[in-house]
């Protein structure tokens, strides 16, 4: 009898826990709205401030900012239900998409209308250096930026473009190699700590808002392929209610000169609706690279590495047929 019951015992056990968790995100208090680290705390709290402050009046709920000092602190407290939403790169969105339960539901349109911003790696004007390949000869006497290890443009998009397609390892092949918020790079250039970094589009618009002085000090050597705007999330277990909240907030955001005013400094226009589907160009690139790091590697046998390299391309694979897929559902 005991045994015939267990199966209906546990079922009603998952049913109460979640039917529990359910009323817990539909009794929300307040939301509390993670910003990935580009840059300073207090930057970042300035800038965010008039928007914040919308939002709260929108949703009408309390909004707080949550400021964490690295990409995995927002990444971790969203799996931790320590927040509800948040706005993310791609890489770090990819994270908090399998890992914490997150979703994505719009995206960051920029101040000129672009659905996409460009990494860079930058030096400082009076560098001799005046291409990336003369940055990589030089490898073993230069010190180097990297960005956040989850950062989109600091990491992910130099790591393929640059340091994968040569078989090269930054953190070996230079004779120093740091890993920093972008403003913290592009201040290190300045200050001739650091020979060249990565850096992007939209924090070289940010930087020259905030310390044009600075800004005027470097210049850029290498500009990559379009990265797609940033995604904003929310948790897949709250409401639908707040959900649709969140949405229309976000996607209506933009439209008159008094908004673009607010969130101008965050180099933003509005917002366009969005689910995980954006990720899928950026889950490519990040399989691609390490793909092309374990065909350089020399930490694996010949079987280890074909291993690899077969998971890689099965991986590929199937993000390949995702597009095709959404292609081929795409209204004509």
């Amino acid at each position: 009898m005991l045994r015939l019951l267990a199966p209906l015992l546990s079922t009603m056990l998952l049913a109460t826990v979640g039917a529990l968790a359910l009323h817990a995100a539909d009794d929300l208090k307040e939301v509390n709205f993670g910003v990935i680290s580009t840059e300073a705390s207090s930057n970042l709290k300035e800038a965010w401030e008039p928007f914040r402050a919308d939002m709260e009046k929108s949703i009408g709920l309390p909004v707080k900012c949550y400021f964490a000092p690295d990409y995995a602190g927002v990444i971790e407290a969203m799996r931790f239900k320590k927040i509800e939403c948040a706005w993310f790169g791609n890489k770090s969105a990819i994270e908090a998409v399998d890992r914490s339960g997150a979703e994505i539901f719009a995206q960051v349109v920029d101040s000129d209308g672009n659905m996409g911003y460009n990494s860079l790696v930058i030096v400082h004007k009076d560098s001799p250096f005046q291409s990336i390949d003369e940055i990589i000869s030089k490898g073993k006497e230069l010190a180097f930026g990297m960005g956040d290890p989850n950062s989109t443009s600091g990491t992910l998009v130099p790591g393929y473009y640059i340091f994968a397609q040569k078989g090269i390892d930054p953190k070996t092949h230079f004779k120093r190699c740091t890993s920093a918020k972008h403003e913290a790079n592009a201040l290190s250039v300045v200050a001739k700590q650091l020979d060249a970094a990565t850096f992007n589009t939209e924090a070289m618009f940010r930087l020259e808002q905030t310390a044009p002085d600075k800004a005027k000090e470097i210049r850029a050597i290498w500009k990559s392929p379009l990265i797609p705007s940033d995604p904003i999330v929310y948790r897949t277990d709250l409401p639908e209610t707040f959900k649709t909240k969140m949405k229309e907030f976000f996607t209506t955001y933009g439209k008159t000169d008094e908004q673009k005013a607010k969130i101008k400094p965050l180099k933003w226009s509005g917002f366009r609706p969005s689910n995980n589907d954006q990720l899928i160009p950026i889950r490519q690139l990040d399989v691609a690279k390490k793909k092309a790091e374990a065909m350089s590697s020399k930490e694996y046998s010949d079987a280890e590495r074909n291993a690899k390299i077969a998971e890689y391309d099965a991986k590929l694979a199937e993000l390949k047929a995702r597009v095709d897929q959404l292609a081929a559902s795409a209204p004509k």
